[in-house]
């Protein structure tokens, strides 16, 4: 499915986005610039663990379907990404958020009590972020880091307050397990976020982990969930009256509550991710519920309708629920063409995008109209992530990352698995038909780096010859290089690195005497 997609390459606005998602990710443990949203804590639809899996879903996306050859550019990124949702400051909210007290709980409270463990009880709104992130790592890269003993451990310790330090250590499988039991004991309705809440939203991250654990280490874990899981809903229904989807299961009464206002944000996320495994269904509702969030506007933009934000218990409600970011990302999900270009004409009409460090993002607004009554709201999980999101995905893009997996000589065949900081890399796709890894490369001046990339799995090919835009560069073998132009080439290990000068932006294309021989 990626070939199409792969030869196009990227685009500037693209490349911009992927630089962000990484710009983000080398900041220092605990600096969250740009991350944070008007909610308090880290409680809303925005918070840190919501951008942080949600890039690496990107990228993730970027990988399998644009640059499948191009393992070093992700992996160091994705690597940061998981590094950083087991940050304390990431999942804190748990402790005070696990005790209930919120209208769908507060009856309950009297059984909750305060717990540390983030993936313990309930929580699945990050505790799936957590297992799909460290498998889909393992399954796109071929790396079992997080498959050891306590790769993935919450820890916590103040010098101030809290007492001794706590730990909880889990790995990608003993987390995917305890998932997978907290969805047994729910009868596959679901795991619940916050306590007594269940959201169709919010399990299906456990279901692409659930997947991912299957192509990893064989079994059928996501096909038995979602089998059952569909026999569960059955008798509420994953939609309203109205047309549009439940948002959520009392976990005590099994009351359901529907989605009366029309938020965006419900049908948007809910539809992304349900269409990985439930396409055919998603497909035949969406332009009902599509027609009904749609705002037409100048020059074939298009923006949302948004209904009021309630009161509860007398408190006007104060998140992020990034319904313009949800709807673009569900529409590019969807290939929806017209409507993914409509919504970003109007993000790159009112909502100022900004390009910082060599990244493009949407800087936070929360002013959620100009004095034309346009809408011009702007949370960091739609302007950081989503928009960037919507623009890297193809259509039905998780539907076939969940449902093609990667071949079985994959792993075996060349591909760039090291870039420097200054390498933007807009295209890397290997033939195996016609034994070519092509690629495209452009070594920035305002970022720092050493320029160079590298090459896996080719040298034992026979020999091999590097062009760049029909110029030969070098050519050689497992021992040897002869180089033709001014490009650095050299032999290292089992790699060949390139070392590109400045202002180098060239396509290229590496062969082997195996892909001539095999071609005759």
């Amino acid at each position: 499915m990626n070939a199409p997609y792969a030869m196009e390459g990227l685009d500037r606005l693209q490349l911009g986005h992927i630089r962000h998602f990484d710009n983000l990710s080398r900041q220092l443990p605990n600096q969250w610039q740009l991350m944070k949203g008007k909610g308090y804590g880290q409680e809303d639809f925005g918070g840190f663990r919501f951008q942080l899996a949600y890039m690496a879903y990107a990228l993730a996306l970027t990988h399998r379907h644009r640059l499948p050859a191009a393992p070093g550019l992700f992996k160091p990124i994705f690597e940061r990404l998981i590094d950083k949702i087991l940050l304390p400051e990431v999942w804190m909210y748990w402790r005070d958020v696990s005790r209930g007290g919120s209208i769908f709980n507060a009856h309950l409270s009297g059984d909750y009590q305060e717990e540390w463990n983030p993936v313990g009880r309930d929580n699945i709104m990050y505790s799936a972020y957590v297992q799909s992130m460290a498998l889909l790592y393992h399954y796109l890269f071929g790396d079992d880091r997080y498959a050891q003993s306590g790769a993935l451990t919450f820890r916590f310790w103040s010098y101030f307050w809290g007492g001794e330090a706590k730990s909880f250590a889990y790995d990608e499988n003993s987390l995917n397990d305890h998932i997978y039991w907290q969805m047994v004991q729910s009868g596959y309705l679901g795991v619940a976020c916050e306590p007594n809440c269940i959201f169709q939203i919010c399990n299906q991250p456990a279901i692409l982990g659930f997947r991912m654990h299957d192509l990893i280490h064989g079994g059928s874990i996501a096909a038995e969930v979602t089998r059952s899981y569909e026999q569960a809903w059955k008798d509420f229904g994953r939609i309203g009256d109205n047309g549009h989807y439940h948002v959520m299961l009392a976990r005590d009464t099994r009351a359901v509550r529907q989605n009366i206002g029309k938020a965006p944000w419900v049908d948007a996320w809910t539809g992304a991710l349900l269409n990985m495994w439930n396409r055919d269904f998603v497909h035949a509702h969406y332009p009902r519920q599509i027609r009904d969030l749609l705002k037409a506007g100048a020059d074939g933009a298009l923006s949302i309708n948004v209904p009021a934000r309630p009161e509860v218990m007398g408190q006007r409600i104060v998140t992020d629920d990034c319904d313009f970011g949800w709807v673009t990302a569900w529409a590019s999900e969807m290939g929806d063409d017209e409507t993914l270009r409509g919504l970003l004409a109007h993000a790159d009409r009112y909502m100022a995008p900004a390009w910082l460090d060599g990244g493009l993002y949407y800087p936070r607004n929360d002013g959620v109209e100009n004095a034309d009554g346009i809408r011009t709201l702007v949370e960091p999980m739609s302007g950081n992530v989503l928009l960037g999101y919507a623009r890297l995905n193809i259509p039905d893009g998780l539907w076939h990352l969940y449902n093609e997996p990667w071949g079985t000589t994959h792993f075996e065949e060349p591909a760039i698995v090291a870039i420097g900081a200054d390498i933007d890399l807009s295209r890397a796709v290997f033939d195996p038909a016609r034994g070519r890894l092509d690629f495209a490369i452009e070594r920035r001046t305002d970022v720092a780096g050493d320029g160079t990339v590298r090459i896996a799995r080719l040298l034992g090919r026979g020999p091999w010859a590097l062009s760049c835009d029909g110029a030969n560069i070098a050519q050689g073998s497992a021992a040897d290089v002869q180089i033709a132009g001014a490009v650095g080439v050299e032999i290292e290990g089992d790699d060949v690195l390139i070392h590109c000068p400045e202002g180098f932006a060239h396509s290229c294309v590496m062969t082997s005497a195996a892909a001539e021989a095999h071609l005759r």
